[in-house]
């Protein structure tokens, strides 16, 4: 298998060598149909599912009939909650209720590792030994940090959660950071770009490597 490689920076966006990858997770060539459905999969766990409409017996009212059954001319109306009058119940509305469906873990982790590789094959993946913030967020500091990448849109990835960092990135709409627990397939291919803070390579292998046989 080819070895998948990727710039290391340093926190001064220099370029200070190459690092390799793990292939077996950066270097699965990736197929549409399975990425397109872990993303489908992810939004229907997104989705609320709390609209709700009154169906005509729900409706408060409308009990009385409004006129005569014959004999007026009009047409016969059995209740003014029935769905063709205004106020009336809803047909078919939509009501409380759990979009989810299942998604094996396996082609979950395979998902994973085709999105990551996806960014890998295209050049697309940046390794950095370290950012230039470490104890106030700061924008601007991390806005020109990218800026000497050549970046605007990127995701970040760090080993674990750095609320400094994430505060940082509030104001730039087209970046993000997460930690390895929190990578997932959509905002991998939602952003442009990648950046693997240098010890998460070994926690993204440690975490699709979980429950495999050795």
């Amino acid at each position: 298998m080819e070895l998948i490689k990727a710039q290391l920076v340093n926190s001064e966006a220099q370029t200070i060598g190459e690092i390799e990858l793990p292939a077996h997770i950066f270097g699965i060539p990736p197929k549409e149909g399975i990425l397109h459905e872990i993303v489908r999969w992810q939004m229907a766990r997104r989705r609320a599912g709390t609209a709700c409409t009154k169906t005509r017996g729900e409706v408060r009212g409308g009990g009385r009939k409004p006129w005569s059954q014959k004999h007026t001319g009009r047409a016969r109306q059995g209740s003014i909650r029935a769905p063709q009058w205004v106020g009336g119940g809803v047909v078919h509305g939509p009501k409380p209720r759990s979009y989810e469906f299942k998604l094996n873990k396996k082609v979950r982790k395979l998902g994973l590792k085709m999105a990551l590789s996806s960014r890998a094959l295209m050049d697309k993946v940046l390794v950095a030994e370290g950012f230039p913030i470490k104890d106030t967020p700061k924008t601007k500091v991390l806005k020109e940090f990218l800026s000497k990448l050549g970046i605007t849109s990127v995701l970040i990835v760090v080993p674990e959660r750095n609320r400094i960092l994430e505060k940082s990135v509030d104001n730039l709409p087209k970046v993000k950071v997460l930690a390895v627990e929190g990578l997932n397939v959509y905002d991998i291919l939602n952003h442009e770009n990648l950046i693997l803070e240098r010890a998460t390579i070994e926690k993204i292998e440690e975490r699709l490597s979980r429950g495999e046989k050795k």
